[in-house]
């Protein structure tokens, strides 16, 4: 099962008839407690339970259930998705364990798909966020944040806090799996998009530390060029997709069209198949990412998620 999406915004809508909720910089997940058993899915049906062993713990509150929320590194008292990069990709389970106690996660849950076998998915958001609330989720490895009635306040709030944005609910909202619909907005304080990695660049002088990526959007027309990223990208997160990428490498360009001769002079071209999180000011008027940060591996996305 896929979890539901939400669309871009253009404005945080008002009324009684919305909820809205901080959107948490981490990953989204699906996690099913079941005969005293739990299993963690990614976003594109990964299990990735071994990752997060101190979630495992939800198998304790004696209810079978299906919930649905944001796996966060909360360290520095922010949520940072650069936190995680040390933990989602994790398999083994001694090491895992070690990472659970030098750097915890939190499981901040935002729905309540199922309870004790009744499926909860065709009930109002409402209703369903209620039902979650009186679980008494309230534990350092997971916990409910609250809904607000006013949206633009809590986007003030969060942009001055350095949260990534909000989510607006509507409160009749049903929850339909793997579907971006308008009854839930997002809205990015700054935007953070996903994209392909189709070729990288050495740093001047080097020919092993990475300096830059190229990256791109997948269309029905091919690859299409979004820009050259290099911010973010130093130490052991180059390190790291520098040993994913120089594999990959081929021959000719994977973008649909030519690239200009700046982007393309010392260019390696990969197969584009890594995915990374990119985020940035604005996209300029042809498309191009302006000020992008590199910010992460999506482990949890498949190229199709992109389209």
């Amino acid at each position: 099962m896929k979890p539901m999406l939400a669309t871009r915004g253009d404005q945080v809508p008002s009324g009684t008839g919305w909820a809205h909720e901080v959107k948490w910089d981490g990953i989204r997940a699906l996690v099913e407690v079941a005969g005293g058993r739990v299993r963690i899915t990614s976003r594109n049906e990964n299990d990735v339970t071994p990752a997060y062993p101190e979630l495992l713990g939800l198998a304790d509150l004696g209810h079978d259930l299906l919930l649905d929320g944001e796996i966060v590194a909360l360290g520095s008292g922010v949520p940072s998705f650069s936190a995680l990069a040390d933990r989602m990709h994790v398999r083994d389970a001694r090491k895992a364990a070690q990472l659970a106690q030098t750097n915890p996660v939190t499981l901040l849950v935002f729905d309540l798909l199922a309870l004790d076998g009744e499926d909860l998915t065709r009930q109002p958001f409402e209703s369903r966020r209620q039902a979650l609330e009186n679980l008494g989720l309230n534990d350092v490895a997971w916990q409910v944040p609250p809904t607000y009635e006013n949206g633009a306040v809590l986007l003030e709030a969060a942009e001055a806090q350095g949260l990534e944005g909000i989510v607006s609910k509507k409160l009749t909202s049903l929850y339909f799996p793997d579907r971006r619909s308008k009854d839930w907005l997002k809205f990015p304080i700054r935007p953070t998009g996903s994209y392909l990695v189709g070729g990288y660049r050495h740093e001047t002088g080097s020919d092993q530390r990475l300096g830059a990526v190229l990256v791109g959007e997948p269309t029905e027309d091919g690859l299409v060029f979004r820009g050259r990223v290099g911010s973010g990208i130093a130490g052991k997160a180059g390190q790291k997709l520098g040993e994913l990428l120089r594999p990959l490498a081929v021959t000719t360009s994977p973008f649909a069209e030519a690239l200009p001769r700046l982007d393309t002079v010392g260019t390696v071209w990969v197969e584009p198949s890594i995915i990374v999180d990119v985020q940035y000011l604005t996209l300029t008027p042809d498309g191009r990412l302006r000020q992008p940060a590199y910010r992460g591996i999506r482990t949890d996305l498949t190229p199709e998620d992109l389209g």
